[in-house]
């Protein structure tokens, strides 16, 4: 059986449905999250989490996040959850395999 991901997104959409600026904020806040990676894995500071991904889902920028970073670092999961309630943004949850996750860029 394949482990699945849960996945929880952060789109680039108020809750009134305007498009969220600067249009790079996906890329900043990834960048900010850069830091918090699985023990042991590749990456340096030029590179993406992959616990948190920038996206273009539909033609809207959104970021991608893992669930396992909940448990990684609780105080960087509440960031990116505060990160979206304080903005305003759109969310969604969802479950995928791992083949279906995001690329770090």
């Amino acid at each position: 059986m394949t482990q699945q991901l849960e996945q929880f997104i952060i789109h680039g959409l108020t809750s009134t449905g305007q498009r969220f600026r600067p249009s790079d904020w996906a890329e900043r806040l990834a960048g900010v999250m850069s830091q918090f990676r699985p023990a042991g894995s590749r990456g340096g500071p030029l590179s993406y989490s992959p616990y948190v991904v920038p996206v273009n889902m539909d033609g809207v920028r959104c970021v991608v996040v893992d669930k396992r970073l909940r448990d990684l670092e609780p105080l960087a999961w509440k960031f990116v959850c505060g990160f979206a309630t304080d903005n305003d943004l759109q969310t969604s949850e969802r479950v995928v395999s791992p083949s279906e996750a995001p690329p770090v860029a």
